[in-house]
C-alpha cells in the first residue's frame, strides 16, 4: 500500500510550484539538436569570473577535504571594509536567494503575510508559500507608465496591515528592469511600520549608477533598523555557479538570520572566489561597460525594427 505523501507534506508545500531556472546549454543541445547557443534566460555575466577569483579557486583546491569557514570571516572582513560597515551587520548565503529564504524562515509564519509586486522575483512567492505564510501581491504600474510593470509604491503600501511581517522589493527589479527612485523608496520606508521587515533585493545593484538610477540603500540602515539589503556575487561578479550572496542589516536581524542559517551554507571555493573578486574592481568595471554597451546595442536594434521600450 502506497502512502499519500502529499497529504503528509506541510500545507504550504502541497501546492507549491518549484522555481523553473533557465535550461543549461547541454540540455538544449540534447532536446533541440542545437550546436550554436546564446543563453540569455538567466542574466549570466558574459565575461565570467575575475581572473583573481579563478586563481583563488585553484589555490584552494587542495583543502576540499576540510569544511569551509562557517562564519565566512575572510569574506565578511572584505565586505566590511568595502561597505564601511561592521561585520555584525552581515549574513552570508548560498546566493542571495538563500538569504531571502532565511528572512522568510526567521520572520514569517502561517499567521503572517508577505507583500511584493506582481512582477517581482519568482523566489518571493516560493519562500512565502513554503513557510505557510500568505502572499499579498500588489498590482504593478501599467505598461504606459514611465516605469512599465514596475513597483507601485502606493499599491504595495495599501496591502500592508497588522499581519504583514515582510515586504520584498527588488531594486532594480528583475525581470522588468525598472526601479524605485530614492524619494519613492524613502517614502515607503517612512510609511511602513517599524515592525515590518523591508527587504530591498539589490542583485543588480552594481549595474546601476547609485543616486542617479537607484538610491544607495545602505545610507538608510541607521535610520530604518527594519531594513534588510541583499546582494549577490552571481551577476556583476560572474560567480553564479558557486552561489554566494549576502545580507546587510541591523545586527539584531543579522543575529536572527544566522540562527536559521545552515552551518556551512557557503562552500570553500565560493568564499575565496568572492573575496578575491571583491578586490578586482577593474574586472567589475569592465563587466559594467560590457553591459552598458549591450543595452545600447539592444536599443539601437529596437529603433531599427520600430519597436518601443
Amino acid at each position: 500500500m502506497t502512502c499519500d505523501f502529499h497529504a503528509l507534506a506541510a500545507p504550504g508545500v502541497r501546492n507549491l510550484q518549484p522555481y523553473q531556472p533557465g535550461k543549461p546549454e547541454s540540455e538544449l543541445r540534447r532536446e533541440y539538436g542545437l550546436s550554436d547557443i546564446v543563453k540569455l534566460a538567466s542574466n549570466e555575466n558574459p565575461l565570467g569570473p575575475s581572473p583573481r577569483a579563478i586563481t583563488a579557486i585553484h589555490a584552494a583546491l587542495g583543502d576540499l577535504a576540510r569544511y569551509p569557514d562557517g562564519n565566512g570571516f575572510e569574506l565578511k572582513t572584505a565586505l566590511s571594509t568595502r561597505l564601511g560597515l561592521p561585520m555584525s551587520m552581515l549574513t552570508l548565503g548560498n546566493g542571495s536567494n538563500d538569504v531571502l529564504e532565511l528572512v522568510a524562515r526567521a520572520f514569517l509564519t502561517s499567521e503572517h503575510e508577505a507583500v511584493f509586486s506582481e512582477h517581482a522575483f519568482a523566489v518571493y512567492p516560493i519562500v512565502t508559500q513554503a513557510i505557510g505564510a500568505t502572499a499579498r501581491i500588489a498590482k504593478a504600474h501599467p505598461l504606459k507608465h514611465a516605469m512599465p510593470c514596475g513597483h507601485d509604491p502606493a499599491a504595495l503600501l495599501a496591502l500592508v496591515n497588522d499581519r504583514t511581517r515582510v515586504v520584498f522589493i527588488a531594486n532594480p527589479n528583475n525581470p522588468t528592469g525598472t526601479w524605485l527612485t530614492a524619494a519613492e523608496l524613502q517614502g515607503l520606508l517612512e510609511a511602513i511600520p517599524p515592525t515590518v521587515i523591508v527587504v530591498v533585493d539589490e542583485a543588480y545593484f552594481e549595474y546601476v549608477e547609485p543616486e542617479t538610477d537607484c538610491p544607495n540603500t545602505l545610507r538608510w540602515l541607521d535610520r530604518f533598523p527594519n531594513l534588510v539589503v541583499t546582494r549577490t556575487f552571481s551577476k556583476a561578479y560572474g560567480l553564479a555557479g558557486l552561489r554566494v550572496g549576502y545580507a546587510i542589516s541591523h545586527p539584531a536581524i543579522a543575529d536572527l538570520l544566522n540562527r536559521v542559517r545552515q552551518p556551512f551554507n557557503v562552500n570553500s571555493l565560493a568564499l575565496v572566489a568572492a573575496t578575491a573578486a571583491l578586490d578586482d574592481t577593474s574586472h567589475l568595471e569592465q563587466g559594467r561597460a560590457v553591459n552598458r554597451a549591450g543595452m545600447q546595442q539592444l536599443q539601437e536594434a529596437c529603433r531599427q525594427w520600430g519597436l518601443s521600450w
